[in-house]
């Protein structure tokens, strides 16, 4: 990436979902159509709903999904009832969508979790067509903030040339970065990353482990180099506790499924991940890696960090304020510094996200189909750019500073910029800085976040745990993605993501414990690289893996 407007077009970045996205990036914003039209003609139109919901979604006492601040601003504004069809949460909904569809009758609009769940209501004729509703309903700027991610998130709800569902989107989260004790390294007289660019290489990376655990800063009984998680590797791009960047320095995309001179390969069995399983063999063998490793737990590797037993972990930007806030809780004077591991070519790889997260369908016997365009409109428009929606809609705001979440909107999905992370941190680096005022920010999530990092400034040692969190993830974290922006160091890695195969369906699971339990084993010395690798990606491609390259490349021909 050559420069910020590239990235700006490919480069999409996570954030939670409470934060609310901005326009920047997105193209201007256009008026909801159909909203007057539909008002003036004095029609009330009722849908029905497949609603997935949340145990503590922080709703006000009596609200609920079907008639809180959102469905009542849906009712005002575009004269639409939602009557729930039924509603749960996590694997008990994905039940619900099975009943529906086993039986053939599903609400007006309902909401699916994966790609396979529209491919089978595509194939069984049970959803609508929303090509020409999109074209001729979805807002300019609902449309920007899709063309923002290159075709990449339409193109997953396209059958036959056809959109089937609106789909949720997805930004990436980022690199996996490496979080260091600052502290202990001006304690220590440690530097790295002498060029500024804020990418390091593995062997600084091996530098500063080896001298925290030989110099013991946090005066631990027993001080860790490095520790890792039992699985060692993560689907995932950011990867918390995982060897992930080290392995993408290495060429190396474990659980990854990518094309190669147009054949399909993955990632875990190419000669690249046998490099990186043997420097972290190299590095257990020495003692620089936790002698634990591979029974160590979750919670086990939060309390080395916790308990100033080791100073280095990976994660992606916002394990400050969920993971690394419990090393400030026990320490003070604890701060990290993030870096990015670089290649030997001085190139920090990074692998896209599925674009996709949620999708809404609409049932072929939904009498108001274009309805589904409208309420996207307006809640992931207008709720976004129009200045004055809010003060019509007092409750709305009240909604978003307590922190009501997002899935008591109609729609359970999110729909943002693929620049919305960094669209948010330059605003909220600008209210830092005092380049923009308080009333110039543009969410209520960012406006939240300057007063937390000001307050950290203000007196970093004693500033509460929260807003040690949020400088952390933002002026740390996120700009970390500035830097390497900037030095234009990124290297993108855009994965496969079929759907699920025959095979996958019955040979995955063992599949995936088969490359768990073989890479434990490399790591640990408990078989040798050469001949630990070799047999598992036998064994790998015997045990249904090589059929399943076939399926997915047959599906996609």
């Amino acid at each position: 990436m050559k420069n910020r407007r590239l990235y700006n077009k490919v480069f999409a970045l996570g954030i939670a979902g409470s934060m609310l996205v901005t326009a920047t990036g997105c193209g201007a914003a256009n008026d909801t159509i159909g909203g007057d039209e539909v008002k003036a003609a004095g029609r009330d139109i009722t849908v029905t709903l497949g609603r997935q919901t949340l145990p503590n979604a922080k709703l006000p006492d009596g609200d609920t999904y079907e008639d809180n601040a959102y469905t009542r601003m849906l009712k005002e504004e575009l004269n639409v009832n939602v009557v729930d069809e039924f509603e749960a949460n996590g694997d008990d909904y994905d039940r619900q969508v099975s009943l529906a569809l086993s039986s053939g009758e599903i609400p007006d609009i309902m909401k699916v979790t994966s790609k396979d769940d529209v491919k089978e209501l595509y194939e069984n004729d049970l959803i609508m067509d929303l090509t020409d509703l999109y074209d001729q309903y979805a807002s300019d700027y609902l449309k920007s903030v899709y063309d923002s991610y290159d075709g990449r998130a339409l193109d997953n709800v396209t059958f036959d040339g056809q959109m089937m569902a609106l789909p949720g989107t997805n930004p990436d989260a980022g690199p996996s970065e490496v979080w260091i004790r600052s502290d202990w390294m001006n304690d220590l007289g440690i530097s790295v990353d002498e060029d500024g660019d804020r990418a390091i290489t593995i062997d600084e990376l091996e530098k500063v482990a080896s001298t925290f655990k030989d110099k013991n800063p946090g005066k631990a009984e027993k001080p860790v180099g490095m520790a890792f998680a039992p699985w060692l590797t993560s689907g995932d791009p950011d990867g918390t506790f995982s060897i992930n960047s080290i392995a993408y320095a290495l060429g190396a995309f474990p659980k990854t499924w990518m094309e190669k001179d147009g054949k399909i390969i993955y990632g875990s069995t190419q000669p690249e991940m046998k490099e990186a399983l043997a420097r972290i063999a190299g590095w257990f063998e020495s003692g620089l890696v936790d002698p634990q490793l591979g029974t160590r737990t979750w919670d086990d590797i939060t309390a080395l960090l916790s308990n100033g037993e080791t100073g280095v972990t990976f994660g992606t930007w916002h394990i400050p304020d969920w993971l690394l806030n419990n090393v400030r809780a026990s320490d003070p004077k604890a701060t990290f510094s993030s870096y990015a591991i670089e290649d030997k070519d001085g190139k920090v790889y990074c692998k896209h996200n599925d674009a996709t997260a949620g999708y809404i369908v609409v049932s072929k016997k939904c009498k108001n189909p274009e309805v589904v365009m409208k309420i996207a409109n307006l809640f992931y428009d207008d709720l976004v750019n129009d200045k004055d929606i809010l003060k019509k809609y007092p409750e709305v705001a009240k909604y978003q500073k307590d922190g009501v979440d997002g899935s008591t909107r109609p729609f359970n999905i999110e729909i943002n910029c693929s620049t919305s992370l960094l669209d948010d941190y330059s605003d909220i680096k600008k209210g830092v800085n005092g380049e923009i005022s308080d009333a110039e920010v543009r969410t209520v999530e960012s406006g939240e976040v300057i007063k937390s990092v000001r307050n950290y400034l203000a007196d970093p040692e004693k500033a509460e745990v929260a807003d040690w969190a949020r400088y952390h993830s933002r002026m740390v974290g996120i700009e970390l993605m500035n830097t390497l922006i900037d030095e234009g160091k990124f290297e993108w890695i855009t994965p496969v993501f079929p759907s699920t195969t025959p095979t996958m369906e019955t040979n995955q699971a063992n599949l995936d414990k088969l490359e768990e339990e073989t890479f434990i084993k490399i790591a640990t010395g408990a078989v040798s690289v050469d001949d630990g690798f070799d047999s598992f990606v036998k064994q790998w491609n015997d045990q249904g893996g090589e059929q399943i390259i076939s399926e997915i490349e047959n599906s996609l021909k």
